[in-house]
């Protein structure tokens, strides 16, 4: 939720960002405060880097910072706001609307005529700003009289209304790798200010490794990790020595899975690629990441059918009915075991041929009805259901399938007239047809 505002008259024309007080998580004391304690990045803060010479320019443009929770998104624009001294207005696109932007636009135009200061403002989740407050903050970024800064998990290609996002630069953020974690926790371990340096806490080797590991390149996830451990082992008795097995209990549901985020559709399009690539070791490895970080069963049981569909298709139409099953068998017995028909759903399909001949298809088809248009049904194919429907040859010369041999009329078209030599459905070798031939056949 948002901090009580002061009338904006009695606010301080400068506002730096403001360090976390000694009671806040350990995650916001161990916010960086200049460019030389920010870990990770270096594509971006490195030497010559873009975004590193524009800071020290005091020239930093509009932009948005994209990238997965603990990357170092609201970090790096405090530091942006510190190292330029500029007033520095954040607001969450969670709970905040286009009243408090406008106060902090107002106030922001005070500063500047008054003082001759920038306002950055930096806008948390701006992906979930509709679009009249997305037009409210572009209006701001047009007139000068801010700097936004905007955070987000999702594409900004997807997310970010064009207008505003053609005034703003875009960068990249990545998970911050293996070293650049261990980095953080030792940081705050050996911090006596902010950090964990005064209370005695100890990590053993290989719990400091747990902690690295099970943080998966997010700052946040590690650091509170570790603070939950220290306080657990503190509570234990055990002098704040933090070993493997305290690691192991206090982190069990730390997994990070963003079900509204890019994390989400990243996982889920690893699944349905190592399905499709016929990996059954990677298939059911992605299912677990999904299914272990809580994601909806009947989520990843959708895709399961759709997969089953597409991708085996006429190599194992069995496998529809499979995924059809898992779907439901899941959805009967719920978590946890309906993780189980899941997995074998996801097994079989791996294993299984592949065709996606029933898909193209169909595309084949839909692009003909989009370019052709809607071309007329065949008179002998429609039903003369009234005597005038007959009067006007609805049915004439209608050839019935199982009167002829192998029920296959022999001079009988199925198609409109301009279609009559289209073909849309080219089967594969590994297509598996009703009378037992492959596709080749």
């Amino acid at each position: 939720a948002m901090a009580e505002r002061r009338p904006t008259s009695q606010r301080p024309l400068f506002s730096p960002a403001e360090a976390a007080p000694a009671d806040a998580p350990l995650a916001a004391r161990m916010r960086p405060r200049d460019l030389e304690e920010c870990v990770g990045q270096r594509h971006l803060l490195d030497g010559d880097a873009p975004l590193r010479r524009a800071i020290e320019a005091d020239a930093v443009p509009s932009c948005i910072f994209w990238g997965p929770p603990g990357s170092g998104k609201t970090s790096l624009a405090r530091v942006i706001a510190q190292r330029t001294r500029s007033h520095f207005a954040t607001l969450s696109a969670v709970s905040a609307g286009v009243r408090e932007l406008r106060e902090i636009i107002a106030e922001a135009e005070r500063a500047r005529r008054d003082a001759g200061l920038r306002t950055i403002l930096f806008i948390d989740e701006i992906h979930r700003f509709n679009k009249a407050q997305q037009d409210a903050a572009l209006h701001a970024v047009e007139d000068g009289a801010v700097t936004l800064i905007g955070a987000t998990t999702e594409n900004p290609s997807f997310e970010v209304i064009s207008p505003l996002l053609s005034r703003s630069r875009v960068y990249t953020l990545q998970p911050l790798d293996d070293e650049d974690i261990r980095a953080l926790l030792e940081r705050a371990l050996g911090d006596a200010e902010r950090g964990l340096g005064g209370s005695g806490v100890e990590v053993e080797p290989e719990a400091l490794d747990a902690l690295v590991r099970l943080a998966g390149g997010d700052a946040r996830v590690a650091l509170n990790a570790l603070e939950l451990a220290a306080a657990d082992a503190s509570a234990a008795g055990g002098a704040g020595a933090v070993d493997l097995a305290t690691v192991e209990a206090t982190t069990q549901r730390q997994l990070r899975h963003d079900k509204g985020g890019d994390s989400h559709y990243d996982l889920i399009s690893a699944l349905i690629k190592s399905v499709r690539g016929s990996d059954p070791h990677a298939a059911v490895y992605w299912l677990a990441r999904l299914l272990e970080a809580g994601e909806d069963p009947m989520f990843v049981a959708r895709r399961i059918v759709i997969l089953a569909a597409e991708d085996v298709g006429l190599a194992d139409p069995q496998a529809l009915s499979v995924a059809v099953a898992a779907q439901q068998a899941a959805h009967f017995v719920g978590l946890p075991e309906a993780k189980l028909p899941l997995a074998e759903a996801v097994v079989y399909l791996a294993c299984a041929p592949k065709s996606n001949s029933a898909m193209r298809a169909y595309s084949a088809a839909a692009g003909v009805v989009h370019e052709r248009g809607l071309l007329p049904v065949p008179l002998h194919l429609r039903n003369a259901v009234t005597g005038l429907m007959a009067a006007h040859g609805y049915g004439e010369g209608y050839q019935y399938a199982h009167d002829y041999e192998d029920a296959l009329p022999p001079d009988q078209t199925h198609l409109p007239e301009e279609l009559a030599d289209a073909v849309f459905y080219e089967p594969t070798p590994r297509d598996r047809r009703a009378d037992g031939r492959d596709g080749a056949g």
